[in-house]
């Protein structure tokens, strides 16, 4: 923000229509408000996406699985979908019941046939395909966190330039105004 604009504010000056003074204020709140809202706004959407998609809120429940398959060792060479550098294999886990079942999860690429892993079960003790994990949350969170501040920041820009236009059209509306009773004082004194 211009120095002489905010010093616009606070100096009398007879040229000054009420226009340009509410223009000048106009910039200052939106400079403060650019300096606060859009942080604000981002760290609040951040944190409720990152307590959303916490497995504790949804009722999931960890338990440890075994793997029937080897899996690919690089991203990229799985066919079943795998995504965010995991990929699908096929799991067996003992249910809370005691029963043996089998499905597919969502699993770290390279590992083999035995080994053990973790896998999320819903709240009706259903497997869970592809659960977001940690690593994925706090990528979620910080690309909503980034998206809602810029927003939030255009948003106060875009109002500005709105305040600014309306503003403008007033003045010239009152140019056009005062031209108009000049230009005809003007006519009334010619012989």
């Amino acid at each position: 923000m211009p120095l002489q604009t905010l010093h616009r504010l606070w100096r009398h000056n007879p040229l000054e229509r009420g226009t340009d003074v509410a223009q000048a204020w106009m910039l200052l709140a939106t400079a403060v408000l650019l300096a606060v809202l859009p942080p604000a706004a981002g760290i609040t959407a951040a944190r409720a996406v990152n307590a959303a998609s916490q497995p504790s809120n949804h009722g999931w429940q960890r338990v440890s699985a075994t793997l029937k398959a080897d899996t690919p060792a690089r991203f990229g060479v799985d066919s079943t979908g795998g995504a965010a550098g995991r990929v699908i294999a096929t799991v067996r886990w003992t249910a809370p019941d005691g029963t043996v079942r089998t499905g597919e999860t969502a699993v770290a690429p390279g590992l083999r046939a035995g080994d053990r892993t973790t896998a999320w079960l819903d709240r009706n003790g259903s497997l869970l395909r592809n659960p977001v994990t940690a690593e994925d949350a706090i990528a979620q969170s910080i690309a909503v966190g980034v998206v809602t501040a810029s927003s939030t920041g255009l948003l106060l820009l875009g109002l500005n330039k709105a305040g600014v236009l309306l503003l403008n059209r007033h003045r010239y509306a009152q140019w056009e105004k005062d031209w108009a009773e000049t230009d005809s004082r003007g006519q009334h004194r010619q012989p």
